[in-house]
């Protein structure tokens, strides 16, 4: 056992208000295409409801229906924009105040999230924090394969990914914010867990 002391934080209803896959697909390509691709991928999305297909699948789908094979450097584009312009408004400030609380503690600070690395490895480093486990969209000849590469960063999969990046030095103390199902197993982890809606944000205690 090590000194580290580590906040992981999921993304989406945690950190923000709302989806922000849905919101950077919408700023990014229009309400039109968007409703277009959704309409498109309906079948994978009836599949993964049903249990059978991924939701890694099924956000493949609705993500090739709404790029299509995009050079990675337009989606880059993209990214920026989203992250510049339309991601501050659904940040909330209650929980940068929290990422800000660990950081002047010294904790490492990891974001845990099954939307994609493309806009949150733009966001993350800024919001402080140290490294980034997120979804990630697999490219082939620099365009956009229609597939993820790996595996969808969420439940069970958010527990892999932190053993993989702390490695043989796991934190002594782990907390752990979240919103969701998808976020059950890492707050099972944790020693200190904390799921929106099942009560106010604790004080934070080495």
């Amino acid at each position: 056992m090590t000194d580290r002391i580590v906040a992981a934080f999921d993304f989406d209803g945690t950190i923000t208000t709302a989806d922000s896959f849905r919101h950077f697909v919408l700023h990014a390509i229009g309400a039109p295409r968007f409703a277009w691709a959704g309409l498109r991928a309906l079948p994978w999305i009836v599949a993964m409801k049903l249990g059978l297909t991924s939701r890694g699948a099924a956000k493949a789908k609705f993500a090739w229906f709404a790029f299509g094979p995009a050079r990675a450097d337009r989606l880059d584009a993209l990214a920026r924009r989203f992250v510049d312009t339309a991601l501050p408004p659904l940040v909330r400030p209650e929980m940068l105040e929290r990422i800000r609380e660990h950081r002047a503690r010294g904790h490492e600070l990891v974001l845990v999230s099954a939307s994609p690395s493309l806009y949150l490895n733009l966001w993350a480093p800024a919001a402080g924090f140290d490294a980034v486990l997120a979804t990630e969209l697999a490219f082939d000849r620099g365009a956009f394969a229609g597939r993820l590469a790996g595996e969808n960063c969420w439940g069970p999969q958010k527990v892999a990914r932190l053993r993989a990046w702390w490695g043989d030095r796991p934190p002594r103390q782990l907390f752990a914010y979240g919103d969701s199902r998808g976020d059950k197993e890492m707050a099972a982890l944790a020693n200190r867990a904390w799921i929106r809606g099942q009560g106010p944000l604790p004080p934070i205690d080495d």
